[in-house]
């Protein structure tokens, strides 16, 4: 039985492509993104997150606990995550709901089960099912299996990808994906390493050949003031998808900074935390200036 780590299941998204959707978020990512919204979705295996708000330091994980991982200073609970096992017998007695596992094991009809109940959804708004994370890609075996599973339904898929994968692994899978929202960030490559974490030249080839196999994609550039916003760099992007043989539309995401918290809740340093969102007016620039290659662009997912 194939089986993965999902980390959460989104009903009615409607910015993860058209219509209603169900997203599905897999957990792990080959990228390490500065900026990353979802850093609960970077390690493949599951995490425990802990809101310090919530808790009312009552003692109880600390009395469970049997890694002496848990530790009480006055009315301050800490976690040694080096010694914790993420058993979660810790999450199971906080009646303050302040601590959280984030990602659990679920094999394909538990993921089916869930997608089936908003069947009518999609019917109605012409959606269906995204799959997102994190990567999708890193957890194959059971990526195709729903896929397949909602192909047999019917049902209309999409898969949000950042193109780190091996051509091998997005050919097995291309036939069953509908549409492709790809994220395209930097094209300088020593900026593309230093900020994604890894070589561009993959992401290109890969984004490439589908375009060259004749899929339906949305390519995703996010806004990220100083870093992924300059006009060398959104002029570049513009040429080179100018250049693809078949591109539906480019997104164009801005920043934002709701993440900062979830950085906090895993005990995670932020890299951006004097960033703010680009203006209305930047971001009607850059939209400008891509429409100049003959693209079609929206602002937003």
């Amino acid at each position: 039985m194939v089986t993965g780590i999902i980390f959460d299941i989104k009903k009615f998204s409607i910015h993860d492509g058209p219509g209603i959707r169900t997203t599905i978020f897999f957990k792990g990512c080959p990228l390490s993104c500065w900026w990353c919204h979802n850093p609960e979705s970077q390690a493949l295996q599951p995490e425990m997150v802990f809101r310090a708000n919530r808790c009312i330091s009552c003692g109880a994980c600390l009395e469970v606990c049997t890694q002496g991982a848990v530790s009480q200073d006055g009315k301050v609970i800490s976690t040694d995550r080096a010694k914790c096992t993420l058993c979660g017998d810790c999450v199971a007695v906080c009646f303050a709901e302040a601590r959280e596992m984030v990602g659990q094991e679920m094999s394909v009809a538990q993921v089916m089960s869930e997608i089936e109940r908003d069947v009518v959804f999609y019917d109605e708004s012409g959606g269906g099912v995204t799959f997102s994370g994190g990567e999708p890609l890193m957890q194959h075996d059971l990526l195709l299996a729903l896929l397949r599973a909602c192909q047999e339904r019917e049902i209309h898929t999409a898969l949000d990808t950042c193109g780190f994968a091996t051509w091998e692994t997005l050919d097995s899978i291309r036939e069953y994906v509908d549409l492709f929202l790809y994220d395209l960030k930097l094209m300088d490559d020593a900026k593309h390493q230093k900020f994604v974490g890894a070589p561009r030249e993959l992401i290109l080839s890969n984004l490439q050949a589908l375009s060259g196999h004749g899929h339906d994609i949305f390519l995703r550039v996010p806004i990220i003031p100083g870093i992924t916003d300059g006009d060398e760099n959104i002029r570049q992007i513009g040429t080179f998808a100018a250049a693809l043989p078949h591109l539906n539309r480019v997104d164009i995401l801005p920043y934002h900074h709701t993440a900062v918290e979830k950085y906090e809740r895993l005990h995670k340093v932020y890299q951006l935390p004097e960033i703010r969102p680009p203006s209305e007016r930047h971001v009607a620039e850059i939209a400008q200036i891509l429409r100049g290659f003959g693209l079609q662009v929206k602002i937003g997912g």
